[in-house]
């Protein structure tokens, strides 16, 4: 199974494109901040990383403002087929429904 569940902001965000065939595309750049038990200690994880999303979701996608955080839904994915790059395909998104924040 490939699923992918992240709560991130959107750190950068390019405009609507739209494929040959007519797909509207969003591309962004999420940022993460948490922390995380690991070997019964607490570690501060960050990164960034490039997602995109196609079709109807994508100009709901674009209407998020920078820097809210929300928790997106999806698949991890080759860049491109010769490529080793991975980029989150989101799926779904919904506000972020945690209790606490995870920032910092």
């Amino acid at each position: 199974m490939n699923e992918l569940k992240v709560v991130a902001s959107i750190a950068e965000k390019s405009a609507l494109r739209y494929t040959p065939a007519g797909i509207p595309i969003a591309t962004a750049v999420l940022m993460h901040h948490s922390k995380q038990e690991q070997a019964s200690t607490q570690r501060q994880v960050e990164f960034e990383i490039t997602a995109v999303a196609a079709g109807a979701i994508s100009k709901r996608f674009l209407e998020i403002q920078l820097g809210v955080t929300m928790l997106f839904t999806g698949f991890l994915a080759r860049k491109n087929r010769n490529s080793k790059s991975l980029v989150f395909h989101i799926t779904d998104f919904q506000e972020n429904e945690f209790e606490t924040p995870l920032l910092d």
